[in-house]
């Protein structure tokens, strides 16, 4: 990348050389590196280190010469080497190869001084020579003669197979090499070598390997010599004089075709042998020829086992190059070979013909008719892998124009004939199909198809071949799978006809033309074509071509429809374009252009055929397809459009005699007879009533049948009766409704309800089915006939019928439609005249529902089914009835011009909204979904509040069915009022409640709550909050949130306006509270609510909070943080408690109103309200507030005493003011720590019980100072400037307070630098000698913080400082304020010199010692580390002072390194370490070191011993101090200084003079010891014995008894 950038900014020369020395050198190390490893002996895993090395000398572009050097010499050496692993050296000489490209000659070089005339050489030398041959052909052919002829010469000493292989290979890689020059030598860069020569000798050695080698060589061997034998006999080829012998070894190669390792590469070298023949123009014999054709076939159709593909595309290969050198002879040997009946040769020939035309072979072009003949010969081979070649063959020379006018039809035709036999081996085999055979009828069907889909009319010859010949595969069924690609082929044709009228006087028409085949008629086409277009509605392909085709052949069709079809088609396919058009509306459609183009025909004759040809297309589609649904459409349409009305009264009898000709009977000849009313009424009529007239002697009143097993019922009838009055004109129908339909009807359904003349209950599902169908489609017509003055009779007649059947179907199942369709019938007579009243209308809705609604769930419906189908039958029924039932329901309701009558109507659904069932909930939504919708005209002063109230919470539902219908019944309420929404926003809204997540859920309903909360009329709010709170109650979880989520909107939306209404609506609120305190999710809302109406009205709600007493109970707390937790409230909330407690807390006294503000202000934060922006304030006022009340109680008058329902597990509480605050307190500090005001406690919890404690108020106090967030300079700033008047109030608890709290931050010093802190410290230096113990202590502390804070003022203030604190030190009585003032000496100490503290010196040393035994560990620590310090501080002045004074105090450091605690330990032996040179003892050194730098420290009694006998020797007089002051801790309280006490004076005693010794006062020693025997610590009593062992013994020695 560098040497890139370097050439883009131009600097080409000595930066770009500098870039390759740089990657050169790396490169080198990385090389001498991995040459480094190779050298270095056994063990080393060379073949991974030469495959490293072979990537890297291939992906370098330079290597240094010395290194190509040493890698040629590692690389030949191990290459040759007999005792490396092969694989090894094959690597090797990999590497060797690969470096022919950093230096040619030299690996040159190297190999051919291994390559010796006479000499058998290395195998790898040879394969070496013959890779490098390989990779660089061009240096390699100056090389070539010297190498063929040493070579040469060593043909006759290979022995091993290993030897002649690698002599093969190199013949194999040479004669490549060789080839490559004969034939490109210009592309070489030197003159022009004698090719010849070189040929010559490749000639010798491969005639020397066939004579010598080949006969008797192992497969192996014969391998290398096959591989070896293509390019060899491809380079003598060109020669004249050696073509000869090279073609005479084709015959041994084609020999090995015996094994199928070998076959492949026999094959390769045929190819090349082949492909050097066509270079060369020579000519094989005929016999070599068939020998090539026979054995090349036989690769490709090997019939024991398969071929090997690699091997298949090879010969594959062959036969495009004989195909190009031999087509003539290739062509007969196919032919010859084809009409054997052999499956395997027939499909290898096939799929070579294919191959050989994709290639575009040009000598094949000449040979098409050949190749025709051929696949005419397989036509009649029923074999499925001979049919599908056969077909793919077709399909390849249709794409490369190989068929010719007069031939290729039946080509064509064979394609469609393979797809109709497949179809019909699948659909009814002659016999059982094998897994096997299904498998190749399903390929052959998908081959055909696939020919018809990439099938290219236009190209060469191929209109020729199929315009108009095409056309015939339309009409036939059996073609019909074909139809999508088929429509679109004549689809190509017919505009490239209209584009050839348009350029030519002359085209080839459908109608002149003339020829075997036999074309469909015009009506034929059209009835096809129509029909199938009819599938364009679902999206099929088929159905978009025929309406296609359709507007391409108005001409071929009838010349009248010229201009309607121009006109109409387009229009017609316009719905097309969106894919999603109604069944019904293009059926409608259809059948509209169908009369259009009839009447624009006007030919009785043309219709009539078309009638006929409509009929005879019946048994082309299945009774329940959309396809035969429309044909009976389409044949009565025809039917009504014939102006002859005998023929059409002749069609319509033959139907009712023989209506199985129509498939369906009932559904076919009511939908024929029905179409064919809309212009023969009176004609279908007349002919009904005849046929009816005239069966009547047939009728079975069991059956209800007319004449025969196949003839009509009386249901039939019943169904047509019904059809005839749907299609009928309407101004005929109402004059001649009810005497000649109407009573028909009623006449054939009492018949079929009677037995043996008398009427039962009819339980003929069919006959129930029948009746209802015909009263509705009579309703209906009714209806379309929009005549308001027509009275219809037999409405109530009818109703009762139908009620009758839904009162009949049982409650517990679904298995039958009649409920569905009783449910149709009703919704449309209900809309005819006479209106019902209000009462019948309930009582008909009401009885409807009741028998619909409580069925079981519908996977308990389902169950009931024995099998999916009835399963999914039922699952139909249930959709169906709930529509119709919904539908029914809408149209009764919005009947009525009366709100309140719509109001009543609706109250029938609102038990099952409610309902505990989900199913029944689930139906009654989708019921309401079905009455609310956005198209509904509402009377005036339709109320929507209370709906909205009871339907929003269901948005929320355990259903997404219920949640979404829910949701859109809501808003169409809006609508339904007239109100404009965001209808798209708010559909992608509903569409979301599909989802399972409750949370989404919720979030969706809000949104919508948001979106219409708003719109609700404001009159109207009162109705929705008692509807909400209502469901509060009642609802389950979810719908309970998203009614407590709308209520809270709609108050927010709303609040502002509800001034008015506010008592009311508190009151509905209060009213519910003691049932909705019990559901707490629902209590939360009610909270929430109130909060909202305080965002409104703030100073009422918080004035009557603070009345509360205290402490306060659960409910006023909930009420609190409610408020505190909207967000309108929350900010103004906290800032008007703390101005309230500020108020409360003047004079330095606390009043109960502001601990009650302070317990506000508690529940106010406890719930996350940010502090930020109060909390220095905050802060300062509840600590003042802590500190005020520390140890009070709660006045009486303040307590409360009303009475209580306690809730389980809940205790009374006792008041306390301080506990309050110090709660109120750790709220807030909680809350600063969360927003990184302040920090984690070093006391955790036990700060808080520190602060409530008087005795330790101070230190909670410097707890709290030290959590401080110092960093947050501004906000501790500001903390201290409110606090610092508590150093001078009136309240000695609020002073403490607040000089504990200084006394901490005194130490930092990012405070000083940003507040000035002297004022303070003035002030603590005052309060050091205050009266007051503790404040004492706290000053104290303060000024010894001041050394951390301000060393400078510090160094300032010494004086005034030092004395402050030394005067601490004689506050005996109170040990916290001798060890605060240590400590605090400790620090400012470490300030001064010598000369500063040279007045106080004496004075602080004497004190400190005093303190060296005190029992707080505290204390000794700081006392001994603190005299540790006054070493430093000395000077000339008080070194001798101090001398003495460590010899007084040595026995304390000796004896307290084994102190109780480890720290006081540490201490003393850092103390004695700096008091040693002031006695002059440096030899006690390396005893104190062992004691300090030993893993293992001696035990006591051993360094006593040590430190004594150095001690002795030098200091006689210190060891008898030191025995001296021993005496005084033999009494010691702690155990350990006993112990070590005595172990000191045995060691004392062993080290005294003998003079010394004799001054001991025995007696005295002896009885201490003695007592000491009996200590109750067993290390003193064995300590006691030792010692007293040791004063005997010394006692013996100097021969005076004790």
């Amino acid at each position: 990348m560098n040497g890139l950038r370097v050439i883009a900014n131009g600097q080409l020369g000595e930066d770009l050389g500098q870039c390759f020395s740089d990657f050169s050198k790396q490169t080198s190390g990385d090389i001498n590196l991995t040459l480094g490893m190779l050298n270095t002996g056994d063990g080393i895993n060379k073949e991974d280190i030469y495959s490293h090395l072979t990537s890297v000398i291939q992906n370098s572009d330079i290597l240094d010469d010395a290194i190509v050097q040493r890698l040629i010499y590692y690389a030949s050496k191990d290459m040759r080497d007999n005792n490396v692993l092969r694989g090894i050296r094959m690597l090797a000489g990999e590497v060797l190869v690969s470096l022919a490209a950093h230096d040619f000659n030299s690996v040159m070089y190297e190999i051919q001084s291994n390559f010796r005339i006479l000499e058998l050489p290395n195998e790898f030398v040879v394969l070496a020579l013959a890779e490098l041959a390989t990779s660089y052909a061009s240096q390699s052919i100056p090389f070539m003669m010297m190498t063929l002829l040493t070579m040469q010469t060593m043909l006759r000493l290979a022995e091993e197979d290993s030897m002649k292989a690698a002599f093969c290979v190199a013949l194999e890689k040479f004669s490549k090499a060789i080839y490559k020059y004969v034939n490109h030598w210009r592309d070489f860069p030197y003159p022009r070598l004698d090719a010849n020569r070189l040929s010559d000798k490749i000639f010798m050695l491969f005639r020397y390997i066939m004579d010598k080698w080949a006969p008797t060589t192992s497969p192996a061997q014969t391998l290398c010599i096959v591989k070896a034998l293509g390019p060899t006999v491809s380079l003598l080829l060109h020669r004249e004089d050696l073509c000869e012998y090279a073609l005479g070894q084709l015959p041994w190669l084609l020999s090995q075709y015996k094994d199928k390792e070998i076959d492949f590469h026999v094959t390769q070298s045929l190819k090349q042998i082949l492909t050097s023949v066509v270079l060369y123009d020579i000519s094989l014999p005929r016999d070599l020829k068939r020998s090539i054709f026979t054995n090349l076939l036989h690769q490709v159709c090997r019939v024991p086992e398969p071929p090997v593909k690699e091997n298949e595309a090879e010969a594959a290969g062959c036969f495009l190059v004989l195909a190009h050198s031999n087509p003539a002879d290739l062509m007969e040997f196919f032919d010859e070979q084809i009409r054997i009946n052999n499956e395997v040769t027939r499909t290898g020939i096939l799929t070579l013909l294919r191959s050989a035309i994709n290639a575009e072979e040009p000598n094949l072009r000449d040979h098409i008719t050949s190749i025709e003949s051929t696949v005419k010969v397989v036509m009649g081979d029923l074999s499925i892998k001979v049919r599908n070649c056969t077909l793919l063959l077709i399909l390849t020379m249709c794409e490369k124009c190989y068929i010719e006018a007069q031939e290729g039809w039946p080509l064509v035709q064979y394609v469609f004939s393979q797809f109709v036999m497949s179809n019909k081996n699948l659909e009814k085999p002659a016999r059982p199909n094998s897994c096997e055979e299904e498998k190749g009828e399903k390929s052959v069907r998908a081959t055909s198809l696939e020919v018809l889909r990439t099938l290219d009319p236009l190209v060469i010859g191929m209109p020729q071949v199929l315009w108009p010949r095409i056309l015939t595969f339309v009409v036939p069924a059996e073609y019909t799978g074909t139809l999508d690609y088929l429509f679109n082929i004549i689809r190509i044709l017919i505009m490239a006809e209209e584009r050839k009228k348009k350029s030519a006087s002359e085209s080839t028409a459908l109608v002149i033309s003339t020829g075997p085949v036999k074309l469909p008629s015009p009506q034929q086409l059209l009835a096809r074509l129509l029909v199938l277009s009819m599938l364009a509605s679902l999206g099929r392909p088929c159905g978009a071509g025929a309406i296609g085709l359709l507007k391409l052949l108005p001409e071929i069709i009838h010349p009248k429809l010229v201009n309607l079809w121009k006109t109409r088609l387009p229009e017609l396919l316009q719905p097309l374009e969106g894919k999603n058009i109604s069944i019904v509306l293009w059926e409608t459609m259809l059948l509209q252009l169908l009369k259009e183009s009839l009447w624009k025909i006007g030919d009785v004759a043309w219709t009539i055929q078309l009638s006929r040809d409509f009929n005879q297309q019946m048994g082309s589609y299945s009774n329940t397809s959309i396809e035969k649904k429309f044909l009976w459409k389409a044949l009565g349409t025809t039917l009504a459009s014939c102006q002859d009305t005998n023929f059409v009264s002749s069609q319509i009898k033959e139907f009712l005699i023989a209506p199985n000709q129509l498939g369906d009977q009932r559904q076919g000849t009511a939908s024929v007879l029905g179409h064919c009313a809309e212009n023969h009424l009176d004609t279908v009529l007349k002919v009904l009533k005849t046929f009816q007239d005239r069966e009547k002697r047939f009728m079975n009143r069991c059956k209800g049948l007319f004449s025969g097993k196949k003839s009509l019922s009386k249901t039939d009838i019943m169904v047509i009766y019904g059809a005839v009055a749907l299609h009928a004109p309407k101004r005929q129908l109402l004059t001649r409704l009810d005497q000649d339909i109407v009573s028909q009807v009623l006449f054939l359904y009492h018949q079929c309800s009677q037995v043996l003349g008398m009427s039962v209950m009819n339980k003929d599902m069919d006959l129930q089915m029948s009746f209802t169908r015909s009263i509705t489609e009579i309703g209906i017509a009714v209806q379309d006939a929009e005549d308001w003055g027509f009275k219809f009779s037999y409405k109530e007649l009818l109703l009762g019928h139908m009620l009758d059947f839904i009162r009949d179907e049982p409650l517990d199942s679904l298995a039958t439609p009649v409920r569905w369709k009783a449910l149709i019938a009703i919704r449309y007579l209900s809309k005819l005249q006479p209106r019902l009243p209000l009462n019948d209308q309930l009582n008909i809705l009401e009885e409807s529902v009741r028998r619909l609604l409580p069925l079981p769930p519908l996977d308990a419906l389902r169950s009931q089914g024995e099998t999916d189908r009835d399963k999914e039958l039922i699952s139909f029924l249930y959709e169906r009835s709930m529509d119709a039932l919904g539908k029914l329901v809408r149209t009764m309701m919005w009947d009525n011009v009366r709100a309140e009558d719509c109001q009543e109507t609706f109250n029938l659904l609102r038990m099952w909204l409610v309902s505990h069932k989900e199913w029944e909930r689930e139906r009654a939504f989708q019921i309401t979904a079905k009455v609310l919708t956005n198209d509904v005209a509402a009377p005036e002063n339709f109320k929507i509040g209370s709906l909205l109230g009871l339907l929003v919470p269901h948005s929320c539902d355990t259903l997404p069915t219920i949640r979404q219908a829910a949701a859109s019944s809501a808003v169409a309420l809006f609508c339904i009022k007239g109100v404009r929404l965001e209808v798209e926003r708010l559909q992608i809204l509903q569409e979301g409640l599909q989802c399972d997540d409750v949370q989404v859920q919720v979030k969706i309903s809000s949104k919508i709550a948001k979106i219409v909360s708003k719109l609700i009329p404001s009159e109207e709010i009162l109705m929705f909050l008692e509807e909400a709170l209502d469901g509060l109650e009642t609802l389950n979880p979810t719908c309970t949130t998203a009614c407590g989520i709308w209520m809270i909107t709609v108050l927010k939306e709303q609040g502002a306006v509800l001034e008015d209404q506010l008592l009311e609506i508190l009151s509905i609120i209060y009213y519910h509270m003691p049932i909705l305190r019990q559901k707490e999710e629902s209590f939360q809302f009610i909270l929430e609510a109130i909060s909202q109406i305080a965002s409104f009205h703030m100073e009422a709600v918080v004035a009557n909070l603070l009345q509360k007493p205290l402490p306060h109970d659960r409910d006023t707390k909930t009420l609190w943080k409610a408020l505190a937790e909207h967000p309108a409230s929350c900010g103004k909330l906290l800032r008007a408690l703390t101005v309230k407690l500020e108020a409360g807390l003047e004079d330095d006294l606390a009043r109960m109103d502001a601990i009650a503000v302070a317990c506000a202000i508690q529940e106010v934060v406890s719930i996350g309200t940010p502090v930020a922006n109060l909390y220095p304030e905050l802060f300062t006022l509840l600590l003042k507030l802590v500190s005020c009340t520390l140890g009070q109680k709660m006045p009486a008058s303040s307590l409360s005493y009303r009475r209580r329902v306690m809730q389980q597990g809940e205790r009374q509480q006792v008041a306390d003011p301080c506990k309050l605050s110090i709660a109120t307190l750790k709220c807030v500090q909680a809350q600063a720590m969360r927003e990184g005001l302040a920090r984690e406690s070093d006391e955790g919890d036990n700060l808080w019980v520190l602060l409530h404690d008087p005795g330790t108020h101070h230190i909670g106090v410097c707890a709290l100072a030290r959590s401080m967030a110092v960093w947050q300079h501004g906000v501790t700033v500001d903390i201290m400037e409110q606090l610092f008047s508590s150093l001078t109030s009136s309240s000695e608890n609020y002073r403490i307070t607040g000089t504990a709290f200084f006394s901490e931050l005194m130490k930092e010093p990012i405070l000083w630098k940003h507040w000035n802190l002297r004022d303070v410290l003035i002030l603590m230096d005052q309060s050091a000698w205050d009266s007051n113990a503790t404040l004492r202590q706290m000053a104290i502390r303060g000024l010894g913080n001041t050394a951390s804070g301000a060393p400078h003022k510090v160094r300032k203030h010494k004086q005034i400082m030092l004395e402050s604190v030394i005067r601490g030190l004689y506050h005996l009585a109170r040990t916290e304020v001798v060890s605060e003032s240590l400590k605090a000496l400790r620090k400012i100490l470490e300030l001064l010199t010598d000369r500063d503290v040279s007045f106080y010196f004496k004075e602080i040393v004497l004190q400190t010692r005093t303190f060296f035994e005190d029992e707080q560990d505290d204390v000794r620590l700081t006392a001994i580390v603190l005299f540790e310090n006054l070493a430093s501080l000395t000077g000339r002045r008080w070194k001798i002072f101090f001398a003495e004074e460590i010899k007084k105090s040595m026995i304390s450091f000796l004896l307290h390194l084994w102190d109780p605690n480890p720290k006081v330990g540490a201490a003393c032996r850092d103390v004695l370490m700096v008091s040693i040179p002031f006695l002059g003892l440096q030899e006690l050194y390396g005893v104190l070191d062992r004691l300090l730098d030993s893993q293992d420290p001696p035990r006591a009694r051993d360094f006593y011993r040590q430190f004594c006998v150095k001690l002795a020797k030098k200091n006689q007089e210190i060891l008898w101090i030191l025995h001296t002051h021993s005496f005084i801790f033999f009494s010691s309280s702690w155990e350990m200084i006993r112990s070590t006490a005595i172990k000191l004076t045995d060691a004392i005693v062993l080290n005294l003079t003998n003079q010394n010794v004799e001054l001991l006062d025995r007696e005295q020693l002896t009885t201490r010891l003695q007592e000491l025997r009996q200590d109750p610590c067993i290390s003193v009593q064995r300590a006691a014995e030792a010692a007293l062992q040791t004063l005997l013994r010394r006692c013996k020695e100097i021969s005076a008894p004790p």
